[in-house]
């Protein structure tokens, strides 16, 4: 949160500076406090809000500079003569109070130099790939993606020549180097970009993998930022910049968010690859409301808990559904160990839990899995994930419809596919309610 000029303003302006933002401690001694704390005070100084315990809502779309110099120096570091952004509180579209304290609390938790918030996840991703990308590019990504940034890459990007190579989620090395080699000779390569566990299949990506192809394939010269979408398991589960991944994107509106409210996205980082994607999100205005931020700061002081309780959960339904008659088999990252040798090394090396949300494939086809999803009671009927409440969706003829057949049938994305987000009710209520709607098949 910045709201007056700091050290460097006060020698332009003769404003004095102000002290310390934040007086929430980091570390007591040689131990450092963890996210889950830091989550109630980081980034906020009580004493520039009337001692509020909770920072206010900042309803307002521009703010009052203290001096002509000052409001230069912002718009120097706005307009991006100077990198970093603007060191004060310019307009909405820019920053705000409650955006600047989200940011840097979503930094905390994967320890990214800096954090941006966003409207969307797909107002973060399409952020990040137009600050990145230009006409006649290669993009390298692993597959399958979310739909939409799919149709992303492949229908609006394709429109100014922007060109897509990508490899399976659980690609080998040498499966990743094959393609990256084509890249690599095909023109400028501007990102890659991954996505793990991958929606809906559930499969991971190796990043590790990537980074050291990346770094293979372009030995000399600009490497390609590598980001991924970290949905599915972040910021708890995994953290992909310990791993080697340059940026890591959000929705926000998933775990972060986490009570099904709001829409939001998150883009972390480095500081040189944020100042980047911050001046176009400052020309297209792609930033989140103050409201909406507001109920993210709420939301990410319960983050652990819900997070750490749904996942409690999802191990109890997925050792029920895995031994029914009517389910083919249950793509829960918890059960990798003994049935797939590559995608367990990816899960211990780059993972610390199997999350709260699977694919269910069910014996039978479409008829079937409707069938089952018309008969839950507890469960809703419903896109998205990570909530409280447990939702249960029909990728192939919902969230994936748009993707042609024949990728969906490369990719997994069956018509028997349930994709299933456990919530924090009682895991035993969602076993009984699991268990009736697959007598109703």
């Amino acid at each position: 949160m910045t709201d007056t000029p700091n050290e460097t303003e006060a020698a332009l302006t003769g404003v004095p500076a102000t002290p310390p933002k934040d007086d929430t401690p980091k570390s007591i001694g040689d131990r450092k406090l963890k996210p889950a704390t830091l989550m109630m005070g980081h980034g906020f100084d009580p004493a520039l809000s009337e001692g509020s315990l909770k920072p206010p809502i900042f309803l307002t779309s521009t703010f009052v500079f203290p001096s002509a110099a000052a409001g230069k120096r912002h718009f120097e570091g706005v307009t991006g003569k100077r990198p970093g952004g603007a060191e004060g509180l310019v307009y909405s579209r820019f920053n705000g109070p409650n955006q600047e304290i989200l940011e840097d609390r979503l930094a905390v938790w994967e320890e990214a130099e800096d954090a941006l918030a966003f409207s969307s996840g797909m107002s973060a991703i399409a952020t990040l790939f137009l600050s990145m990308v230009e006409p006649g590019d290669t993009i390298v990504h692993s597959g399958p993606l979310y739909a939409a940034t799919e149709t992303l890459i492949g229908k609006v990007l394709g429109r100014f020549g922007v060109r897509w190579l990508d490899f399976p989620a659980g690609a080998t090395r040498e499966e990743i180097d094959a393609v990256m080699a084509k890249a690599a000779g095909s023109g400028r390569v501007a990102l890659i970009y991954l996505e793990s566990p991958a929606n809906p299949t559930n499969a991971l990506v190796d990043v590790e993998a990537v980074v050291a192809s990346r770094d293979a394939a372009f030995p000399n010269g600009e490497k390609p930022p590598i980001a991924i979408d970290n949905t599915f398991l972040g910021p708890l589960w995994h953290k992909p910049l310990q791993h080697g991944a340059d940026i890591v994107v959000y929705s926000l509106t998933k775990y972060a968010g986490g009570h099904s409210d709001l829409v939001a996205g998150g883009v972390l980082g480095s500081k040189e690859h944020i100042n980047t994607i911050r001046s176009m999100r400052n020309t297209i205005g792609t930033i989140c409301d103050p409201n909406t931020a507001w109920m993210l700061l709420r939301s990410l002081e319960t983050l652990e808990l819900r997070m750490s309780r749904a996942g409690e959960n999802a191990a109890k339904v997925c050792a029920y559904l895995r031994d029914h008659a009517k389910v083919e088999r249950v793509g829960y990252l918890g059960f990798l160990e003994g049935t797939d040798a590559r995608q367990a090394d990816i899960y211990r090396r780059h993972c610390s839990g199997g999350g709260s949300t699977f694919s269910l494939y069910l014996k039978g086809g479409e008829a079937e899995a409707f069938r089952f999803l018309d008969a839950l009671k507890i469960a809703k009927l419903a896109v998205s994930l990570g909530g409280t409440e447990t939702l249960a969706s029909h990728p192939a003829g919902m969230t994936h419809l748009s993707v042609p057949e024949a990728r969906k049938a490369a990719l997994g994305i069956t018509d028997n596919l349930v994709r299933i987000s456990i919530g924090v009710e009682d895991a035993d209520d969602l076993i009984a309610d699991f268990e009736q709607a697959l007598d109703a098949i």
